[in-house]
């Protein structure tokens, strides 16, 4: 086996996992890191779009494992437990949008929007739009949702449909459904709860719908580096989880929206200047 690709899958596992969960979009730095590592040419361009997308599973085992109390207790109470039905219910809910549009527009946006330059625009925009949304935020301080039990499937909903926006890369599944439930009326807490909630179904299903659709071009030689990468995924993820459920309770997401801005202004600049030459 390559020791430096499995070097640099170590390294892809790291940044999905350090991303995955806050708002600033795992697959934008998974390109960008993949570019400037030339991870795609190591392990195959088609591969390495599968490996992207498969070792987020190992991101969202992390919040399994923070919450698998909350998750157990779900499980069991299905059957016969009203707040474990409409958890499970509004989970289900906020689910369905990301699996109908991937669906449908999944192959075309990994055809031409999986770029650095796609990318760094939308780490401004999103941005842009976190600065304008903790603005609106400061202007209405009580929430209309405490926490996530207080959510109803229509709430649910519409934060489903928002964290859609996120198959746009560089847009932040996170952010989108985070940022998008704070300006729905749910608490900072609610809404990173549940963002995190809605990541288990929508991550799994990604990573095992697309290692099954692209069974044809994996091998067993690959096992390695996509084992590699979603361990220190795992890792680093459960690490990332557990600061950012403390972060968010006294403070707000102000500083990533200038880190987007600050990085995307910084992959463009370096483009055009020539200072990295980012492959499409």
């Amino acid at each position: 086996m390559d020791q430096a690709l499995l070097l640099k899958s170590m390294v892809m596992g790291v940044v999905e996992g350090l991303t995955e969960f806050l708002p600033i979009s795992s697959t934008g730095h998974l390109i960008l890191a993949g570019s400037l590592i030339d991870f795609g040419t190591s392990l195959g361009h088609e591969k390495a779009k599968v490996f992207d997308i498969a070792i987020q599973t190992g991101a969202i085992f992390a919040v399994v494992l923070v919450y698998w109390q909350r998750i157990l207790s779900t499980v069991k109470g299905i059957t016969h437990d009203a707040q474990a039905q409409r958890f499970a219910l509004n989970v289900l809910v906020g689910f369905l949008p990301a699996v109908v549009l991937a669906l449908i527009f999944g192959k075309a946006i990994k055809a031409h929007l999986f770029t650095p330059t796609v990318v760094a625009t939308t780490f401004i925009i999103g941005g842009i739009i976190i600065l304008w949304a903790e603005k609106r935020a400061k202007a209405q301080p009580v929430a209309r949702i405490e926490t996530i039990d207080d959510m109803g499937p229509m709430d649910a909903l519409k934060v489903g449909l928002l964290q859609c926006l996120a198959l746009v890369p560089g847009t932040s599944r996170s952010g989108a459904s985070i940022i998008g439930g704070m300006m729905l009326g749910l608490s900072r807490k609610a809404a990173t709860e549940f963002s995190f909630f809605l990541g288990i179904p929508t991550l799994m299903g990604a990573g095992a719908y697309s290692l099954y659709k692209e069974r044809e071009i994996l091998t067993l030689a690959d096992a390695p580096v996509f084992l590699t990468g979603l361990v220190f995924a795992f890792i680093s993820a459960w690490i990332c989880v557990r600061w950012l459920l403390k972060f968010v309770s006294t403070h707000d997401f102000v500083p990533f929206a200038w880190y987007r801005i600050g990085f995307g202004v910084l992959v463009l600049l370096s483009a055009h200047q020539g200072w990295i030459v980012w492959a499409e």
